[in-house]
């Protein structure tokens, strides 16, 4: 348009027509202007209350998305929409906006997007995917969209962050209408401010469960210090924890003894459960236990009901189903080097599998559960070393203090056999060559002493432990002696007693004795308790030997001591005779004197006889009326 008008020869009509011309542009350009800035101002004034939401909601995205939703979904003119998140194949809504109830419920559900033509492209890396015509699209989802919920265009913006598909946001119109490029771009900038919140959440949730992880850790490793070698609270703790970091239903701690296992901790088990957990038992060959013990690494099921035991009708996995309503579980051994001691399992009563973190937190508790038992297991072996050094110590005592008498050390012997092994009673037998005799006893009530009087002393046998061992010359061990084919003396069963340990004691491979203890409950004592009562019984034959020696040496002093005294005195009666050639009285005199001395006697005479009449000639401290008369 020209700046300058020639007034001379233009129509004033053209004039007129060129200014309001003008006008009208300048005015289109202002409202275009305008309206850029009213749209700008309404993209930042809802970008800027998204942020407010996700500042005001740390780590918790579902207001966040439904702020995202209700902004961008108005600014771009879309009536509906949802916000998607990705679970590996599986896509589930987590917000939606104007969807009937149908199909929301149909996306919170969630659905394969393998084949999905809204996914695919996105998986690939489209930077977004617009179907004009979901009704057209042969897919479930699609056709569901168009069938339930009325949608027809749809357009899928993903959430990315880097090179990570995380989901995406929809945004659907009842009609065939697609969105512009600058709707595409609004939608853009809140999947933007989605990825974003939902990085400070995951960034907010691992910091926040990491510090529950520490704390729990802490707490544990607290009650692991304030309770060295008493497994029970830190395995209890231990357990709480697991089970509620790990989102578990209820969890079980096992303890393995050989080939049976056994619950050492239960946090939230159903009672009817618990019940059999209690009670040591054998593990079914393909279940969890049975394959830790078999030195398997932990495993997890999405669902025990679908497991090949429970599908055979094995009664143990068919209980922690039908009785306890686990479906969902993750199991962890306890293994020290290569021995398995026990396992930890976390059961849902949903399926839902557990994630690889909370496997990877479950291995950090079963390391930490290891640990806990090592400490006892160091802690209890010094203990008991120490308790045997002292009971060791306590019979040597015994036995140096009394060299003439072995019953203070039999004693001695039955108290610490019985304590130190963890029985309820214990003896200590002799062996005469032909029966064997109780000769100590320790922790018998007066009912079980007056059995074991009525059946000993008896030889050596197979009808009793005791007089087995003697018998054998061998440890005999048996765990209900009651069921022993062998066994011969029920009256001895009635004392309540049901395991049996007897370690012969031999000299130069000779019975002599044994050493017996007895507790409750069908359990063998352990490797460590037998060789304790091996020492005990070694101990004894010491005793007995040194009693022996100590006694043929006092014999044999007594002896010497008596034959010297006899050869002195037998030297002074010669030298006597020796002095009195001429006057035999004084070797009378000394002899009657020497007779008394030796033979412990008060007094002692000599008589001759002279012809039939018998006269006594000499006396030793004898009266001198009596001597008078005697003579």
């Amino acid at each position: 348009m020209s700046s300058t008008r020639d007034s001379t020869s233009a129509d004033p009509r053209q004039i007129i027509a060129d200014l309001q011309r003008e006008r009208d542009e300048a005015k289109a350009e202002r409202d275009e202007a305008l309206a850029r800035e009213r749209e700008a101002l309404e993209q930042q004034t809802a970008a800027t209350e998204v942020l407010q939401v996700i500042n005001s909601s740390p780590g918790d995205l579902t207001p966040v998305f439904d702020a995202i939703l209700d902004k961008a979904h108005s600014l771009c003119g879309a009536e509906h929409g949802s916000m998607v998140l990705r679970e590996g194949k599986l896509w589930r809504a987590v917000a939606t906006r104007n969807y009937n109830d149908a199909f929301a419920e149909r996306l919170r559900q969630g659905f394969d997007g393998t084949d999905n033509p809204a996914i695919r492209p996105l998986v690939e890396g489209a930077r977004y995917v617009q179907i004009p015509d979901l009704a057209e699209t042969d897919h479930p989802v699609s056709r569901a969209a168009a069938k339930l919920a009325g949608l027809r265009t749809g357009l899928f913006i993903p959430l990315r962050r880097n090179d990570l598909l995380l989901g995406h946001i929809s945004a659907s119109r009842p009609e065939v209408r697609v969105f512009s490029e600058k709707q595409i771009e609004i939608l853009e900038n809140f999947a933007a401010q989605a990825v974003i919140a939902m990085e400070n959440a995951r960034l907010i949730t691992e910091t926040r469960e990491a510090l529950e992880q520490q704390t729990a850790t802490a707490e544990v490793l607290q009650v692991i210090n304030s309770s060295p070698g008493d497994l029970s609270p830190v395995f209890e703790v231990m357990l709480e924890k697991a089970t509620w970091l790990c989102e578990a239903s209820f969890g079980i701690l096992w303890n393995f003894t050989g080939d049976l296992a056994v619950a050492g901790a239960l946090h939230w088990v159903p009672e009817a459960y618990a019940e059999l957990c209690r009670t040591p038992f054998r593990p079914s060959p393909g279940s969890g236990p049975a394959r830790m013990m078999q030195g398997e690494n932990g495993f997890a099921l999405a669902d025990v009901a679908e497991y090949p035991p429970y599908l055979a009708g094995d009664v143990l996995t068919r209980a922690i189903v039908d009785l306890a309503g686990a479906r969902s579980i993750v199991i962890e051994p306890l293994r020290k080097d290569s021995v398995t001691l026990g396992a930890i399992t976390l059961y849902r009563q949903e399926v839902r599998p557990f994630t690889e973190k909370q496997i990877a937190l479950l291995e950090n508790f079963a390391a930490q559960a290891v640990i806990a038992m090592e400490n006892a297991r160091l802690l209890t072996e010094t203990r008991e070393a120490l308790e045997r050094q002292t009971a060791t110590a306590e019979i040597l005592r015994v036995i140096s203090s009394s060299p003439t008498d072995v019953q203070p050390t039999f004693d001695a012997i039955a108290k610490a056999a019985t304590t130190l092994t963890g029985a309820l009673s214990g003896g200590v037998f002799r062996y005469d060559g032909s029966l064997i005799h109780l000769v100590a006893h320790y922790g018998w009530t007066a009912d079980q002493l007056a059995a074991v009087h009525r059946v000993f002393p008896i030889p050596p046998g197979r009808g009793s432990i005791t007089a087995r061992a003697i018998m054998t010359r061998e440890v005999a061990h048996v765990a209900d002696f009651t069921a022993d084919p062998d066994f011969a003396h029920p009256t001895l069963s009635q004392g309540g007693l049901d395991t049996t340990l007897s370690v012969p004691m031999l000299r130069d491979g000779e019975p002599i004795g044994a050493i017996t203890v007895n507790r409750t409950g069908k359990e063998l004592f352990g490797d460590n308790q037998v060789d304790l009562l091996k020492t005990f019984a070694d101990q004894a034959v010491i005793a007995i030997e040194n009693v022996r020696l100590f006694n043929e040496l006092r014999e044999r002093t007594r002896d010497l001591e008596e034959s010297l005294e006899y050869q002195t005195a037998t030297s002074d009666v010669l030298n006597v005779i020796s002095r009195s050639t001429a006057d035999v009285q004084p070797v009378l005199d000394t002899v009657a004197e020497t007779a008394a001395r030796l033979c412990d006697s008060d007094t002692a005479a000599i008589t001759i006889r002279e012809g039939g009449v018998y006269r006594f000639v000499s006396a030793s401290a004898l009266d001198p009326e009596w001597w008078a008369v005697l003579r």
